[in-house]
């Protein structure tokens, strides 16, 4: 998602390439693309030393705080709908919690195993290694898509 949001930054930020594309310019945003391949740099370190077996847990702290940052990015460069699909995993994660939360106060009725979305496959019995790439080729289509919006608009 970072990935693609540098890529969208750097675009909002050149006037030339923004007029072309039909998106708005942004002064000043190309200094964004800067901050969001930085994330994708801090997001590679931290999976190549947190491979399976995880030994370090990002957390709330650090996933939230990532979450914002990219928000953020998005609202900058007027982008807010194309981070609903670029982030598609993070949506969808988020709405199983509430569908879950929902269907059970409602029904006393589960819908998944157990939520997140990811702890369900879990459950099902898929490892989590084979989760988490899995996830990462969703969220790495996601992100093409995104970007194929750029003319579409």
């Amino acid at each position: 998602a970072a990935g693609a949001f540098s890529i969208l930054t750097y675009l909002a930020g050149r006037a030339d390439f923004a007029n072309y594309l039909g998106i708005p310019y942004v002064a000043g945003s190309s200094e964004l693309a800067v901050f969001c391949a930085s994330l994708v740099g801090a997001a590679v370190g931290f999976l190549w030393y947190n491979s399976y077996p995880a030994t370090v847990m990002m957390g709330d702290t650090g996933s939230l705080a990532l979450g914002g940052a990219l928000g953020t990015v998005a609202i900058f460069i007027k982008s807010e709908l194309v981070l609903v699909v670029v982030g598609g995993i993070f949506v969808w994660e988020a709405l199983s919690v509430m569908i879950q939360v929902c269907s059970y106060r409602l029904f006393r009725r589960r819908v998944f195993l157990m939520s997140p979305y990811h702890h369900h496959l879990q459950l099902k019995g898929l490892p989590e290694s084979k989760v988490t790439i899995r996830l990462w080729i969703v969220a790495f289509i996601l992100a093409l898509i995104g970007l194929s919006t750029l003319k579409l608009r």
